[in-house]
Protein backbone atom coordinates (compact mmCIF):
# COMPACT_ATOMS: atom_id res chain seq x y z
CA UNK A 1 0.00 0.00 0.00
CA UNK A 2 1.47 3.62 -1.10
CA UNK A 3 0.33 6.52 0.62
CA UNK A 4 -0.15 9.94 -1.40
CA UNK A 5 1.96 12.55 -0.72
CA UNK A 6 -0.07 15.98 -0.22
CA UNK A 7 -0.37 18.00 -3.53
CA UNK A 8 -0.95 22.07 -4.01
CA UNK A 9 -1.44 23.76 -7.35
CA UNK A 10 0.45 27.08 -8.43
CA UNK A 11 -0.29 28.91 -10.87
CA UNK A 12 1.08 31.69 -12.92
CA UNK A 13 0.34 33.21 -16.60
CA UNK A 14 2.13 30.23 -18.27
CA UNK A 15 0.08 27.27 -16.56
CA UNK A 16 -1.18 25.21 -13.64
CA UNK A 17 1.70 23.07 -12.01
CA UNK A 18 0.61 20.28 -9.45
CA UNK A 19 3.77 20.36 -6.27
CA UNK A 20 3.94 17.26 -4.32
CA UNK A 21 5.85 17.11 -1.57
CA UNK A 22 9.07 14.83 -1.50
CA UNK A 23 10.54 12.09 0.83
CA UNK A 24 11.78 14.79 3.03
CA UNK A 25 8.71 16.20 3.03
CA UNK A 26 9.92 19.64 1.34
CA UNK A 27 7.77 20.33 -1.84
CA UNK A 28 9.00 19.40 -5.40
CA UNK A 29 7.00 19.91 -8.43
CA UNK A 30 5.96 16.26 -9.97
CA UNK A 31 5.36 14.94 -13.64
CA UNK A 32 1.48 14.93 -13.69
CA UNK A 33 1.56 11.81 -15.53
CA UNK A 34 4.57 9.44 -13.93
CA UNK A 35 4.60 11.31 -11.04
CA UNK A 36 8.57 11.47 -10.53
CA UNK A 37 10.30 14.91 -9.81
CA UNK A 38 11.07 17.04 -12.73
CA UNK A 39 12.97 20.56 -12.87
CA UNK A 40 10.75 23.49 -13.78
CA UNK A 41 12.15 25.58 -16.48
CA UNK A 42 14.03 28.90 -15.04
CA UNK A 43 12.16 32.39 -15.79
CA UNK A 44 15.62 33.95 -16.42
CA UNK A 45 17.18 34.04 -20.17
CA UNK A 46 20.50 33.81 -20.37
CA UNK A 47 22.72 33.71 -23.44
CA UNK A 48 22.13 30.13 -23.86
CA UNK A 49 18.61 29.99 -23.48
CA UNK A 50 17.94 33.04 -25.56
CA UNK A 51 16.35 32.37 -28.96
CA UNK A 52 18.21 33.11 -32.34
CA UNK A 53 15.57 35.94 -33.01
CA UNK A 54 15.86 37.58 -29.73
CA UNK A 55 19.48 37.72 -29.62
CA UNK A 56 19.29 38.57 -33.56
CA UNK A 57 16.70 42.10 -32.29
CA UNK A 58 19.23 42.72 -29.17
CA UNK A 59 21.95 42.72 -31.07
CA UNK A 60 20.59 45.68 -33.23
CA UNK A 61 19.16 47.66 -30.37
CA UNK A 62 21.85 50.99 -29.88
CA UNK A 63 24.49 50.36 -27.03
CA UNK A 64 23.28 52.32 -24.26
CA UNK A 65 25.20 53.00 -20.87
CA UNK A 66 25.02 52.93 -17.20
CA UNK A 67 27.08 51.50 -13.82
CA UNK A 68 26.73 48.57 -11.75
CA UNK A 69 24.59 48.96 -8.77
CA UNK A 70 24.60 45.13 -7.66
CA UNK A 71 26.66 42.24 -8.52
CA UNK A 72 27.16 39.14 -7.13
CA UNK A 73 28.64 36.24 -8.90
CA UNK A 74 27.51 33.40 -6.28
CA UNK A 75 23.94 34.03 -7.93
CA UNK A 76 24.91 34.87 -11.00
CA UNK A 77 23.06 38.40 -11.45
CA UNK A 78 23.05 41.96 -10.64
CA UNK A 79 21.16 45.44 -11.39
CA UNK A 80 22.17 48.22 -13.68
CA UNK A 81 21.59 51.90 -13.01
CA UNK A 82 20.96 53.29 -16.50
CA UNK A 83 22.71 56.73 -17.69
CA UNK A 84 19.39 58.05 -18.55
CA UNK A 85 17.31 60.17 -16.25
CA UNK A 86 13.67 58.22 -14.26
CA UNK A 87 15.34 54.77 -16.08
CA UNK A 88 14.90 51.79 -14.22
CA UNK A 89 17.65 49.43 -13.30
CA UNK A 90 18.18 46.68 -15.35
CA UNK A 91 18.53 42.95 -14.92
CA UNK A 92 21.80 41.31 -16.01
CA UNK A 93 22.81 37.97 -16.08
CA UNK A 94 26.07 36.59 -15.50
CA UNK A 95 26.32 34.83 -19.09
CA UNK A 96 26.09 38.42 -20.73
CA UNK A 97 28.77 39.53 -19.07
CA UNK A 98 31.65 39.89 -21.85
CA UNK A 99 35.42 40.87 -20.67
CA UNK A 100 38.04 39.61 -18.12
CA UNK A 101 36.94 41.51 -14.96
CA UNK A 102 33.76 40.19 -12.34
CA UNK A 103 31.68 43.61 -12.06
CA UNK A 104 31.49 45.44 -8.66
CA UNK A 105 29.63 48.41 -7.50
CA UNK A 106 30.55 51.65 -9.68
CA UNK A 107 31.91 49.92 -12.79
CA UNK A 108 30.70 51.73 -15.73
CA UNK A 109 29.39 49.69 -18.15
CA UNK A 110 27.82 49.84 -21.97
CA UNK A 111 25.11 47.44 -23.13
CA UNK A 112 22.38 46.87 -25.10
CA UNK A 113 18.83 45.97 -24.06
CA UNK A 114 16.81 42.57 -24.55
CA UNK A 115 13.09 42.13 -24.31
CA UNK A 116 12.43 39.57 -21.30
CA UNK A 117 9.90 36.98 -22.67
CA UNK A 118 7.16 35.60 -22.33
CA UNK A 119 5.10 39.04 -22.20
CA UNK A 120 7.99 41.15 -23.33
CA UNK A 121 7.40 43.88 -21.17
CA UNK A 122 10.57 44.43 -18.89
CA UNK A 123 14.12 44.62 -20.53
CA UNK A 124 17.09 43.18 -19.84
CA UNK A 125 21.17 43.88 -20.39
CA UNK A 126 22.97 42.04 -22.83
CA UNK A 127 26.37 42.26 -24.55
CA UNK A 128 27.79 44.18 -21.26
CA UNK A 129 31.02 45.55 -21.32
CA UNK A 130 33.35 47.25 -18.49
CA UNK A 131 34.25 50.49 -19.96
CA UNK A 132 35.29 52.11 -16.93
CA UNK A 133 36.67 50.29 -13.39
CA UNK A 134 34.95 51.81 -10.06
CA UNK A 135 38.55 53.62 -8.80
CA UNK A 136 39.80 52.30 -5.17
CA UNK A 137 37.90 49.01 -5.57
CA UNK A 138 40.05 45.68 -6.08
CA UNK A 139 38.80 43.53 -9.03
CA UNK A 140 38.66 40.27 -9.47
CA UNK A 141 39.03 38.26 -12.84
CA UNK A 142 36.66 35.12 -13.53
CA UNK A 143 39.74 32.96 -12.60
CA UNK A 144 40.02 34.00 -9.83
CA UNK A 145 39.36 31.42 -6.74
CA UNK A 146 36.06 33.33 -4.44
CA UNK A 147 36.87 35.24 -1.23
CA UNK A 148 35.00 32.74 0.57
Amino acid sequence: MTSECPRIQIENEVGTVTMATTPDKSPGPRSPISGREFLLPSPIVTRRTRTFSTSKSASQNPVKKGTVKYFCRHKGHGFITQAEENAEELFVHISDIEGEYIPVVGDQVTYKECLIPPKKTKTQAVEVIITHLAPDVKHHRWEDPDDD
